[in-house]
């Protein structure tokens, strides 16, 4: 099974959960409160989303995090990335494979390329804003763009 990191999952969660208020200025401890992540989670997160420019840190008495741009604009490939790092699906295409018995010989590895490129494709193709509608409203456009 393929499976994003807990933290990357978290952090779709934290940025769907910011996209519902995109005017305002959240705390960790509010988007905690509203995601059931805990705060020291969430705080690391929206540390490193803000690092990543899809959250805008602001400090002082009114400060928080918001969103850096509309949720239209940032894909769940733009959060993934922001937490993990390129997407990939073996560790041969990120530089992580010093143990690799197969590396010298191996005849699948100049294939992982355009299969990476297809699921981050995929994911990038969703919004936050796909991410706000309802499940029934997705399924509906998925229809009609089949059609």
């Amino acid at each position: 099974m393929i499976r994003l990191t807990n933290l990357a999952d978290y952090a779709v969660v934290v940025m769907t959960a910011a996209a519902r208020v995109p005017d305002a200025r959240l705390s960790a401890a509010r988007v905690a409160e509203v995601t059931s992540i805990p705060v020291p989670t969430v705080a690391k997160l929206m540390g490193t989303l803000a690092r990543g420019g899809l959250l805008t840190a602001s400090r002082g008495v009114a400060g928080g995090f918001s969103l850096a741009r509309a949720p239209g604009e940032i894909s769940v490939a733009a959060i993934v990335e922001a937490v993990d790092g390129p997407i990939a699906l073996t560790n041969c295409l990120t530089g992580e494979s010093q143990d690799c018995t197969m590396e010298g010989h191996c005849a699948v590895r100049g294939h992982w390329g355009p299969i990476n490129r297809a699921v981050r494709d995929a994911l990038a193709a969703v919004s936050l804003a796909d991410l706000l509608m309802p499940v029934a409203a997705v399924a509906a456009v998925q229809v009609e763009v089949m059609a």
